[in-house]
């Protein structure tokens, strides 16, 4: 196993209202090894997005990353905690070693600039080029990511294009310097089918053109069923599965993951009715010390009243936070 390019150690990240302490990530670990495509998927409110947001270090108030590590290895090999560094140095990791694209593209465009503006401004501060030569990359970069007639549109502002459009000069920019990590923070929500699929095949041909190693953000398991290498589920901002894709799609072992894969169409058998989780989401405001998922659990025991089980590994490569996990055997169908 290669050494990994991100490791995150027990990170927390609270927001503190005046209702009390909603810990939206709550003692998360994992890493991230190069060429990877990590996939984490969850309910809304179960913690991703803060999760990645975290590793930016972009919370802000009333949220506080309030422990844990993230030691990223830089492009010259040096190992850094992200936490720690100040923030002159952390302007150097974000965009040319660490770079985000997000759900919305409108929001995250200047409609003020053009695009060519935006990206040739990025690529000028991180790679250190003059703008004739910055100009020339932009161009290059646009027409990766299939943006038609980029001498032309690159001129454009982001109003002019569509929202498959935006989202393509998005990733442009995340990708202009070629950072080791890219984070696609449910970058498809926003689009039809048809262009979710298009954007989808250009993520995957990129990301191996690039050799870049890729945290994918979706509640689609359909979409990360096609991306990831492997799966992080999460729920109450707490991880309670990280396996293979293939372990998780057809070997789940917590009964969350068990009970997502049931209430979801499928395309490869006949289905008359979806299972739905019964319950609501937990309210994260102080949430008890317990598995957040005890109330919806239908494998629950009186153990799982008394504490929160730890994130073990179960099997080589598969963890779970729960004290009745499923087993099956490998290749049964969920």
């Amino acid at each position: 196993m290669p050494e990994p390019v991100l490791s995150v150690r027990n990170l927390k990240t609270y927001f503190f209202m005046e209702e009390g302490v909603v810990k939206a990530v709550d003692g998360v670990s994992f890493d991230l090894y190069p060429n990877e495509v990590l996939g984490i998927v969850g309910e809304t409110g179960s913690g991703k997005s803060v999760t990645v947001k975290s590793i930016m270090r972009l919370i802000k108030s009333p949220g506080k990353i309030v422990d844990g590590e993230i030691i990223y290895t830089t492009k010259n090999g040096d190992k850094i905690d992200i936490l720690k560094i100040p923030e002159k140095e952390l302007y150097k990791v974000r965009g040319s070693e660490i770079s985000m694209v997000f759900q919305d593209p409108m929001t995250s465009l200047n409609p003020l600039f053009t695009i060519g503006d935006q990206l040739i401004e990025t690529i000028m501060i991180h790679q250190n080029l003059d703008k004739d030569k910055a100009r020339k990359r932009a161009i290059e970069i646009l027409d990766m990511v299939g943006i038609p007639e980029p001498q032309k549109r690159i001129n454009s502002y982001p109003f002019e294009f569509s929202g498959g459009m935006r989202q393509r000069v998005v990733i442009a920019i995340a990708l202009s310097c070629n950072p080791r990590i890219l984070i696609a923070d449910e970058p498809t929500t926003a689009l039809d089918v048809t262009i979710q699929a298009q954007i989808l095949d250009l993520f995957r041909n990129l990301q191996k053109e690039f050799k870049t190693a890729v945290i994918f953000i979706t509640h689609d398991l359909g979409v990360i069923a096609s991306m990831a290498d492997r799966i992080m589920v999460m729920y109450g901002g707490k991880q309670m599965e990280l396996a293979s894709a293939d372990d998780i799609f057809y070997k789940p072992m917590h009964p969350y993951t068990h009970m997502l894969l049931k209430s979801i169409p499928r395309i490869d058998k006949r289905i008359d009715k979806l299972e739905p989780i019964p319950g609501q989401p937990p309210r994260m405001v102080n949430i008890p010390p317990v598995c957040p998922f005890l109330p919806r659990c239908p494998r629950r025991t009186e153990k799982c009243k008394e504490s929160l089980p730890e994130f073990i590994e179960i099997e080589s490569g598969h963890f779970v936070r729960c004290f009745n996990p499923v087993r099956q055997e490998a290749g049964a169908q969920v």
